[in-house]
């Protein structure tokens, strides 16, 4: 598969994770395909910065791509203390919230990170290979795609 449709492929297996987590009450076989899908993220992460770290792209999308790596294992790691129950009985004292909930709220604000992180990699690495950063355009215009880049 090539690089820039294993970056595209992982916003859309992160948008299909997210329309899993709401539907509350579903059947259980929902939570083991969100666990699949999930492990599907790590994986690709870590493709997506392994390939992208082989390229000459700017240093920034290398850093975020790593980013993204890192959060979705922890993200990963904060699915498993959900899947076990972990922190439902202890509750933080100042907030009255079970550590349950704090566990879940990172889960899904990580989440929230990743999605945002891989669509910036994917556009920022098609800019690079098609060397758009090199090409201005007129203040107000919006330029046709050329036809040349079309996939």
């Amino acid at each position: 598969m090539k690089l820039w449709m294993t970056l595209y492929a992982m916003i859309w297996i992160v948008l299909i994770e997210f329309l899993l987590a709401m539907t509350p009450g579903g059947p259980s076989a929902l939570i083991y395909l969100h666990i699949i899908l999930g492990i599907a993220i790590v994986g690709l992460a870590f493709y997506n910065f392994s390939e992208i770290r082989k390229t000459r792209v700017a240093g920034r999308v290398k850093r975020i791509s790593q980013a993204s790596l890192n959060i979705s294992i922890m993200v990963a790691i904060l699915g498993v203390l959900l899947f076990f129950d972990i922190g439902t009985t202890w509750i933080i004292p100042l907030i009255n919230i079970p550590v349950y909930g704090l566990i879940l709220f990172f889960h899904v604000f990580s989440s929230f990170a990743i999605i945002t992180q891989a669509a910036a990699i994917a556009i920022a690495h098609d800019m690079w290979e098609d060397h758009e950063f090199e090409k201005e355009t007129e203040p107000g215009v919006v330029p046709p795609m050329p036809h040349e880049n079309a996939y």
